[in-house]
């Protein structure tokens, strides 16, 4: 009887160094993750996946083939971060909530199109770019880039912005930005000394430092657009921006000056197309896809 006691007891002790021993090597982080819900992705004729987030305020489905490079994601190294910083980095996993800070596509202005790989639009870049470019022909395609803003403490207009451009031309390079007489467009223009060169009384020979620059102001005085164009290249560019307080997004666009007189359909035009990429929380599409394949 008492040998039969001792094995028990000897077997229970066993296993309670064991299982001691499974314990010290137990690790909650070698457990398997659990592993994020595959969100539905919205996809083209293809079969190739939409870029999928929430910009601003919005979630959305940007069809594949149109982004001109990649989206960023809050969070995502920068470009020139360090190396091991980006190997170590783990972006969070895809959703429709998941924010994106900024991405870029390419607008036709002549018809309010986007560019999209694999579509008709990818054919007429390319011929546009052959044929019009090299002979100083207007360009119709504008690059756009999209930026969500999601600070709270940062005013949603550029009246900083452009106070502190006027007073670092004057401080730095001694120039004046007069206001115009007559608005162009619907926009108040500015001029650099109303576009007269002091040294030598003659228009001036370079825009370097003396773009023309233009603004829009809302209801309440705030400058919501803002738009700085060359005036003296073989052929002028335009750098235009504006904030949309629906969306919480800036956007900026680069375009020949030629089409500066279609601004505000500019605007329009490319509110329109992120509203076509609105979906619910669950990528279901709210209409029908601008640019999509």
């Amino acid at each position: 009887m008492k040998s039969g006691y001792k094995k028990i007891v000897f077997i229970v002790v066993l296993l309670w160094q064991v299982l001691l021993l499974a314990g010290c090597d137990y690790d909650v982080s070698e457990q398997p993750a659990q592993q994020a819900p595959v969100p539905f992705y919205n996809r083209d004729s293809r079969g190739r996946a939409d870029t999928i987030g929430k910009l601003g305020t919005y979630s959305i489905s940007i069809p594949a083939g149109v982004i001109d490079g990649w989206a960023r994601y809050v969070g995502d190294p920068g470009d020139f971060a360090d190396p091991k910083i980006k190997a170590r980095y783990q972006r969070p996993p895809e959703s429709y909530d998941l924010p994106i800070e900024s991405f870029g596509f390419l607008y036709r202005i002549t018809d309010g199109d986007v560019y999209t790989s694999f579509r008709q639009t990818q054919q007429d870049y390319r011929h546009d770019n052959e044929t019009l470019i090299p002979y100083g022909k207007p360009f119709p395609w504008a690059s756009v880039s999209v930026y969500g803003q999601y600070d709270a403490k940062v005013a949603l207009n550029f009246n900083a912005y452009v106070q502190e451009g006027f007073k670092i031309s004057k401080e730095i390079s001694n120039i004046d930005y007069i206001q115009q007489p007559q608005p162009q467009y619907g926009l108040t223009v500015y001029r650099a000394n109303n576009g007269i060169d002091p040294e030598t009384g003659e228009p001036w020979k370079s825009d370097t430092l003396t773009k023309d620059r233009m603004i829009k102001k809302d209801q309440a005085g705030n400058i919501k657009t803002y738009i700085d164009c060359q005036f003296t290249q073989h052929i002028n560019s335009c750098h235009h921006m504006f904030y949309n307080d629906d969306w919480h997004i800036q956007v900026w666009i680069s375009y020949s000056r030629t089409y500066l007189p279609q601004w505000q359909e500019m605007e329009n035009n490319i509110i329109k197309i992120l509203d076509s990429w609105r979906v619910s929380r669950e990528g279901k599409l709210l209409g029908k896809q601008i640019g999509k394949a």
